[in-house]
């Protein structure tokens, strides 16, 4: 089409320039030929002119027409082209689209996975820590067991792996501990029978008073002397009551310390046998007496650990030992309490196969500290692990003095043991009973908590504790307010002590006036 129209404007302007050329030639050439001929050439011009205007009026239609159908052909291409161009377009959006859908879909899925592993890792993070604590706490347990052999930590960590990855080996040793206790159980009955059997102790309730025979009664007023002098002398020297009553030929000693006791009757023997009774003498006898009672205190003490088969001991303590013979607890002698667990303990260590020699001496040092808690402020317990640590004693035996009455936790086998006997020797049928001391601090504690209330001015225990009398001061206590007093005592009476049947409480209040008649 553009080709058409090219060719016609090329003709057009070829024709524009012939015309004027033709018009030149054509006034030369009739110049030259014959200036007849110029009307017939105008008019052949302007037929050429015009045939040129039709001709060329013709091919610009001509062109014209191609170059719209080339149009009309070119839009009609391009509106297939931009079809088929959007068409695919369209198939790249869907394929886009799609793959934008998978990318979401993986993208989730990513996340879910990233999701599950930050999970997964906190999870381990967690168990590494709990790893990295459990490598400590066995790290501080080989720590601790680092004294062991080689051997006997390869077991220990064996049992550990054991228990925490087999479930079957712990159900086997549960089974094989069930099975050790029942054996353990009879067997420690069998010990313990057999212990019983072989140690045959007899015993003997102590007393808090003892009795010196005289030759005659006659000897009663020389004891007394002139105006009571020869018997406050000897009361105020031993620190012990003489009580010279109507028993016939006998003098009875009174007092809670066995060892007063016993130097007052071996220095009132000697001055019966004697003979000459007076304060000087008296002095003389107690001084000689102390002196025995001290002798006999270490012999008693050497004689334990002779009968027990322990030696090496400290002479202090051998001293201590012998000191108990004058301790009851109970009514039961401590020194044959303490010899009674050595052999019990001894004999329990052979049939366990420990050692019998320290078994013995823990048993007899056991209630060592009995022999200076009359003296010393604290526990018997207490002084005893003080006095074993001062003289050199190993950590077995202090263990032993320390957990026998279960204050701490036992770390050996022959601590347990010293326990078990203890409680043996202690268990006996007739071994120990209620002492006066113990019955008459009841009485006092009875007595102090009534004291303890405002208005009381004294109290009195009576009847055997089973009734408290209480006198109060008129002015601060009413007849109306002796009802409520009366009721707050025996409330706390119940709250802080323990007694069979009840206790009568019988509040006094009196007013006394008293005058003189001059």
């Amino acid at each position: 089409m553009s080709m058409g129209l090219a060719v016609g404007i090329a003709v057009l302007v070829t024709l524009i320039i012939a015309i004027p050329l033709t018009a030149v030639l054509a006034t030369t050439y009739r110049k030259k030929v014959v200036e007849s001929k110029i009307g017939d050439a105008d008019q052949k011009a302007r037929e050429i002119i015009d045939e040129a205007l039709k001709t060329a009026e013709t091919k610009k239609r001509e062109g014209l027409l191609e170059v719209k159908e080339e149009s009309i052909r070119t839009k009609n291409e391009l509106d297939k082209e931009i079809k088929e161009r959007r068409a695919e377009v369209q198939r790249f959006e869907r394929r886009v689209q799609q793959k934008e859908e998978n990318i979401d879909k993986k993208a989730d899925a990513i996340e879910k996975k990233e999701a599950s592993l930050l999970s997964k890792e906190q999870e381990l993070a967690k168990q590494k820590a709990d790893i990295e604590n459990l490598s400590e706490q066995r790290v501080q347990e080989l720590e601790r067991i680092s004294g062991l052999t080689s051997e006997q930590a390869k077991e220990y960590l064996l049992k550990i792996v054991e228990d925490e990855v087999k479930h079957e080996t712990a159900v086997m040793i549960k089974e094989m501990e069930s099975r050790a206790k029942e054996e353990a159980d009879k067997k420690a009955k069998e010990y313990v029978v057999t212990a019983i059997q072989k140690c045959a102790a007899d015993h003997v309730s102590e007393t808090t008073i003892s009795v010196v025979q005289l030759p005659n009664d006659e000897m009663k007023g020389r004891i007394i002397g002139r105006e009571g002098r020869n018997i406050r002398t000897l009361e105020t020297m031993t620190g012990v009551d003489l009580i010279i009553d109507d028993t016939p030929e006998a003098v009875i000693l009174s007092g809670f310390d066995p060892i007063r006791r016993e130097v007052a009757r071996i220095a009132l023997e000697k001055l019966i046998v004697d003979g000459r009774i007076h304060p000087a003498r008296i002095e003389e006898m107690v001084e000689k007496a102390q002196k025995e009672v001290e002798v006999m205190i270490r012999e008693e003490g050497e004689a334990a650990t002779l009968e027990v088969g322990v030696h090496g001991i400290h002479p202090e303590l051998v001293r201590l030992l012998g000191k108990m013979k004058f301790r009851t607890s109970y009514g039961q002698n401590a020194l044959k309490h303490s010899i009674e667990v050595a052999q019990l303990s001894g004999l329990l260590a052979a049939e366990m196969g420990l050692d019998v020699r320290m078994a013995k001496r823990a048993g007899l040092l056991h209630d060592i500290g009995k022999a200076v808690d009359h003296e010393m402020e604290g526990s018997h317990i207490q002084l005893g692990v003080d006095l074993c640590r001062k003289y050199k004693e190993s950590a077995v035996v202090i263990n032993s003095v320390e957990s026998h009455h279960g204050d701490v936790e036992p770390q050996s086998l022959i601590a347990c043991i010293v326990q078990a006997s203890d409680t043996i020797s202690a268990a006996r049928p007739g071994a120990r009973r209620e002492t006066l001391e113990t019955y008459t601090s009841r009485l006092k504690q009875l007595e102090e908590i009534t004291n303890n209330f405002k208005g009381v001015d004294k109290s009195f225990a009576i009847q055997a504790g089973r009734e408290v009398r209480v006198m109060v001061v008129p002015e601060q206590i009413s007849d109306s307010d002796m009802v409520l007093l009366a009721r707050d005592i025996s409330k706390q009476i119940e709250a802080e002590l323990e007694y069979p049947g009840q206790i009568k409480v019988n509040l006094i209040r009196e007013s006394r006036v008293t005058d003189y008649a001059k």
